[in-house]
């Protein structure tokens, strides 16, 4: 039997505890062709759908350890904030048990932010931490660390920055518009902006522990070295390394995560690009 989970109303009653931080993973449901559109090829627009899927399993099962290992039960909470409004039954056998379910709502991505979290503080949260679903290797001690911030007396802004200029996470005690606003979406200015804009209504920033976005072929061969290369023994992101794991075996590495060598010999076989004379 799939499990049924809560769908949280910014507009109903009754509330969340006050006091209670939301962990907030951004997510799209894993449809073929519809998420990691940039991981195909190598991957088939199936497989890229798989990986989403096991990314999100990793992350909220981080988040999940991380209310225990970090003795915040009772003061977070984990929330999957979805799209597109219809497809919550996709994630039944996705989320951890204590997930609850938000739709999202806006147009681009920065409105689509601060309306997450602009209805999470009106379900009665007291902080509000908005994760992405692209960064599996994030450990639950960063998840527990971003919380303990954000219930410290003093206000502040926590980032957790991606070394591609962006950010994983940012956590928020009030409801800031102006964190969102007048970014670069999608640029290497994004933590920048982001951290300028704290500056400017006077907030301190802190930051987590550098993490990286999964997103291209380049980080995808990156994420297999980390968690199949040996390299990494601390890296915790099991379903993510069992799926891609199960590929190698069945196919070998060429496909997603070539060698070196394999690598330069698919660079030096593209085909030159041919300039035309006016």
């Amino acid at each position: 039997m799939k499990a049924v989970r809560r769908l949280l109303d910014p507009n109903a009653r009754p509330k969340s505890p006050s006091g209670f931080c939301a962990l907030a993973v951004m997510t799209k449901a894993p449809r073929p062709g519809r998420v990691k559109t940039r991981l195909v090829p190598p991957l088939t627009p199936n497989e890229a759908a798989m990986l989403n899927a096991c990314f999100l399993r990793d992350t909220t099962a981080a988040i999940s350890s991380a209310l225990v290992s970090g003795r915040l039960l009772g003061k977070a909470g984990g929330v999957a904030v979805y799209t597109p409004v219809g497809w919550e039954g996709a994630y039944a056998d996705i989320l951890p048990l204590d997930f609850d379910l938000l739709p999202q709502r806006g147009g681009s991505f920065g409105e689509r932010l601060w309306f997450a979290a602009q209805d999470l503080f009106k379900c009665g949260f007291g902080g509000v931490c908005l994760i992405d679903s692209d960064s599996p290797t994030v450990p639950a001690a960063t998840f527990a660390q971003a919380v303990k911030i954000l219930r410290s007396p003093r206000e502040h802004i926590v980032l957790g920055p991606s070394d591609d200029g962006g950010y994983y996470l940012i956590g928020l005690k009030k409801p800031r518009r102006e964190m969102f606003e007048r970014i670069d979406w999608s640029t290497e200015r994004v933590l920048e902006q982001t951290t300028a804009r704290a500056k400017e209504i006077g907030l301190a920033v802190k930051l987590l522990p550098m993490c990286y976005d999964v997103d291209d072929f380049t980080t995808l061969r990156r994420l297999c070295k980390e968690l199949l290369g040996g390299n990494s023994p601390g890296a915790k992101a099991p379903e993510t390394a069992k799926f891609l794991g199960e590929i190698i075996d069945r196919e070998g590495r060429s496909r997603i995560w070539p060698t070196v060598t394999a690598l330069k010999a698919m660079e030096s076989r593209k085909p030159l690009a041919v300039h035309r004379v006016p």
